[in-house]
This record gives C-alpha cells, sequence and structure tokens, in this order.
C-alpha cells in the first residue's frame, strides 16, 4: 500500500511541477502585431454585396465551392462561417529532379511534396460603412504534406487571380439564388 502511495505521490508532484513550469509561458510580444501586409490582405480577401442577406451568401458561396470540387466542412448560419476543403496533388517536378540530383550526388534521401489540403473559410457581414450592404471575406489556406507523410509547410495563398475568380462566381451565385433563376 506504501509504494502505491508513493507512486501517487510522485505523479502528483510530477503533475505539479508540470502545471507550474506552464504558467511561466509567456506570449511573445509581437503575438498580436498585424503584419504590414494586413490590410492589403484584407481588401484582397473581401467584397462587398448590396444585400443583407448573409444566408443567401453562405448558401450561394456553398454551391459555388462545390462546383468548384471542395467539400463542405462546417456551414453555421447562425455564425455566419462557412468552411470547406479539398485535396489535391501537390508534386513539382522541379523539386523532384531537385532532389533524385542530390540523393544521386550525397546519397541522402530528401523528402518532397506530396500532397496538399486547401482551405476555404467564408464570413459574411454587415458592412460598417454601408447599412444596406454585407462584405464576404474568403481565407485560403494550404497544408502541404511531404512524402514522408509530415507537414512540410503551412501557407496562406494570396493570389488575386483566385479571390477574384471566387467573388466573380459568388456574385453571379448570389443574384441567381435571390432572383429564383
Amino acid at each position: 500500500m506504501s509504494k502505491y502511495l508513493s507512486r501517487v505521490g510522485a505523479v502528483v508532484l510530477l503533475f505539479v511541477c508540470v502545471l507550474i513550469m506552464s504558467g511561466c509561458a509567456s506570449l511573445p510580444e509581437d503575438a498580436f502585431k498585424l503584419s504590414p501586409t494586413s490590410l492589403e490582405d484584407r481588401q484582397l480577401q473581401s467584397r462587398k454585396f448590396s444585400t443583407l442577406d448573409n444566408r443567401l451568401l453562405l448558401s450561394s458561396g456553398a454551391s459555388v465551392l462545390q462546383d468548384m470540387g471542395y467539400t463542405i466542412d462546417e456551414s453555421n448560419v447562425d455564425l455566419g462561417v462557412l468552411t470547406a476543403s479539398k485535396k489535391a496533388d501537390a508534386k513539382n517536378a522541379g523539386q523532384i529532379a531537385g532532389a533524385i540530383a542530390l540523393a544521386l550526388l550525397t546519397g541522402t534521401v530528401t523528402p518532397t511534396d506530396d500532397e496538399q489540403k486547401i482551405r476555404i473559410c467564408l464570413v459574411p457581414q454587415e458592412s460598417l460603412e454601408d447599412e444596406t450592404s454585407s462584405v464576404a471575406r474568403i481565407t485560403i489556406q494550404r497544408v502541404i504534406w511531404n512524402t514522408q507523410g509530415q507537414i512540410a509547410r503551412v501557407e496562406s495563398i494570396n493570389s488575386p487571380d483566385l479571390y477574384q475568380a471566387f467573388f466573380d462566381k459568388l456574385s453571379k451565385s448570389a443574384f441567381l439564388e435571390a432572383n429564383q433563376i
């Protein structure tokens, strides 16, 4: 019985030490500092729509994303958020050629990008500047896994053409749904 109590005491002591040490952790000073391009990114990611019907924008957004091959992961009209994702090939011929050349020269195997998951989040909200309009904002990120199954990188996608294409399709879809065409 005393061995059991000493083990329990050791576990409790270890837990208390871990708890105390984790309490000492702090956030870096620039944790909440905006990046220099945050305003530009927000402008790229946002479009104004002449409607206050966020349900319409979310429904139209879901239709557009499904047409683009995305799977709807979550949709919550009350919170005003829609997330979707799709898997895609991330192989890059140049990267593979470089890995092969390195393997031939050094004998070491270098992992290369293999697959990626692209995630899109759509959030419509009432415009602060115009009380008859809403602003829809999307963010696009991708997670890339290498040939060893490890996450190689996580990055935001900031392609103006991609955002413009999405918003053009969203505008058409919202018009068609609003007019029941």
